[in-house]
């Protein structure tokens, strides 16, 4: 029986996985890839202007070849656990 720590686990690496390969390589996400996910996937998305998909897209792309890998999306992902973790503190004090 899966922990719920495992679960969140799994649910980041299928969600990766639901949108990646749409187009180009299965292991990566495109720009539109990445904008679908958000877009789907995250309640900020829907605000989320096409300028700051396209800075997402250039902060997150640490080797440049216009894709977004598993490593990048990761620290995607980090980057938010820690706003969020930072949002509920501020709620505690």
């Amino acid at each position: 029986m899966e922990t719920p720590l495992e679960k969140a686990l799994t649910t980041m690496v299928t969600t990766f996985h639901k949108y990646s390969g749409r187009e180009g390589s299965k292991l990566t996400l495109s720009r539109r890839e990445l904008k679908e996910l958000i877009k789907k996937e995250l309640c900020l998305g829907e605000k989320m202007q096409e300028s700051s998909i396209d800075d997402l897209m250039k902060s997150l792309d640490k080797n440049s070849d216009q894709e977004i890998d598993f490593k990048e999306y990761s620290v995607f992902l980090t980057t938010l656990c820690m706003a969020y973790n930072d949002f509920f503190l501020e709620d505690r004090k």
